[in-house]
């Protein structure tokens, strides 16, 4: 079915990484110093304050401190949507649980930034595997957060948010279903390939294989992410499940899936600012 122009255009800030303030003078190799975060952090501020956005992600979920009044119902459970896409971000976007380790500042434009597994990881665990990108892949004991977003309209699963929107429906309930994990170089670490598969259940799409042994999933009313909304706000509404243990995956596994999936992925996302800004959290008690 083809889409409109505001589904294209949805679908285009949902999850590309647009480029954000990186800050002059710097090396764009290496970390952007704090204060490009700082100022990334005031423009949110800035550009979201008294416009009425909703409350924002990703989020520390071991807190519970927000202030953002802007309500939205709860989407069903994921069992009773569609399952329309399924992306990586390099990184964990959220903090919390077993990945509260800071990668650091990043490059400014959502790479090399976000969280990492907090754990220990084994020397073969470790061993080389690099997964080459534009931005510096992915290699063993890379940690990645993966959203399996749901929708309620008619859909199936595909690239992008304009999977998750139609013609018939232009505001859709949307949830995200997250799970973090950790890559290791060990074939008997579980299969990323098994982890997205997906298929028909009860006449839904559904991802068959969401790991429902990660902990109790903190639950939240948030937005959609990514690096083109360091400086903005997203003006989607989402309901956010993120389970706080980390389990272990082939990194080969997702080499493998990169060659061929309905998704087109062949890379790992760029991760949001973590938002920090009481008036752009709400209250996932």
């Amino acid at each position: 079915m083809k889409k409109n122009g505001l589904f294209l255009l949805a679908a285009s800030i949902l999850f590309q990484a647009n480029i954000g303030l990186a800050g002059e003078g710097h090396d764009r190799n290496g970390p952007v110093p704090d204060k490009v975060i700082k100022q990334q952090r005031a423009a949110l501020s800035k550009n979201t304050k008294g416009k009425g956005f909703g409350p924002q992600s990703p989020r520390d979920i071991d807190t519970i401190d927000g202030k953002n009044t802007r309500e939205f119902n709860d989407a069903p459970p994921h069992t009773e949507m569609n399952l329309c896409n399924i992306h990586f971000h390099k990184n964990a976007e959220h903090k919390g649980g077993e990945f509260t380790l800071y990668a650091g500042n990043g490059d400014g434009h959502g790479y090399q930034s976000g969280y990492k597994y907090s754990g220990k990881l084994s020397e073969q665990e470790l061993k080389p595997f690099t997964i080459p990108d534009k931005h510096g892949g992915l290699s063993s004991g890379d940690t990645i957060e993966v959203h399996y977003v749901h929708s309620t309209a008619q859909v199936k699963p595909g690239p992008t948010l304009g999977s998750c929107l139609s013609d018939s429906i232009g505001n859709p309930q949307l949830r995200v279903e997250t799970q973090v994990y950790v890559l290791v170089n060990d074939e008997k670490a579980l299969d990323f390939r098994e982890l997205s598969k997906h298929g028909q259940k009860n006449g839904l799409h559904q991802a068959l294989n969401i790991p429902d042994n990660t902990g109790a999933p903190v639950l939240y009313d948030g937005s959609t992410t990514g690096p083109g909304y360091n400086e903005k706000g997203s003006p989607f509404q989402v309901t956010w499940s993120v389970r706080p243990k980390v389990l272990k995956v082939n990194i080969k596994t997702v080499a493998e899936w990169f060659k061929k999936n309905v998704f087109d992925e062949d890379h790992a996302h760029g991760v949001r600012n973590l938002v920090i800004n009481p008036d752009l959290l709400s209250d996932p008690g």
